[in-house]
């Protein structure tokens, strides 16, 4: 996949006219329909005074996981930890909590606006192991680009 292809395409839709939402919704649907196997993509955002996550904008198979706890699944760590969580293989991953059965990999990385950690894009994947370096570097660009939502 050749990511540099698809960053004018995310700066395009952050500059653009319309409300914080509809534009993540926007990003959500042009990668899951983009990168194959982007199965699910959503951004959770955490209210710091309960330390939970709250599942925003997505685009995937509905979920019953609307609201995480600091610490629990994959999100929750991310939450607590600021840093990115690939999994190539959810079945192996002790402290996960299963949205699907089809799901076979996960990848999460967090967003920063102004240093501090406010959510994340989660996405799930029908394909084990997928995930590369470049899926990282890219979803931190996406992460860079949304931040400015928030500034």
């Amino acid at each position: 996949m050749d990511f540099e292809t698809l960053k004018p395409e995310i700066t395009k839709i952050i500059t653009e006219e319309g409300n914080k939402d509809k534009k993540l919704l926007k990003i959500c649907q042009y990668l899951h329909d983009t990168i194959p196997y982007y199965n699910w993509v959503g951004f959770y955002f955490a209210q710091q005074e309960t330390k939970t996550l709250h599942l925003g904008p997505y685009v995937g198979a509905p979920t019953d996981h609307t609201v995480i706890p600091f610490g629990k699944g994959i999100c929750g760590q991310v939450a607590e930890s600021n840093r990115n969580f690939v999994v190539p293989d959810v079945k192996a991953q002790d402290n996960y909590i299963a949205c699907s059965l089809t799901v076979k990999s996960e990848i999460v990385v967090p967003l920063f606006v102004n240093g501090v950690n406010i959510g994340q894009i989660d996405i799930d994947s029908h394909v084990i192991d997928p995930f590369t370096d470049q899926d990282e570097r890219f979803l931190e660009f996406v992460n860079e680009q949304v931040a400015q939502l928030f500034e």
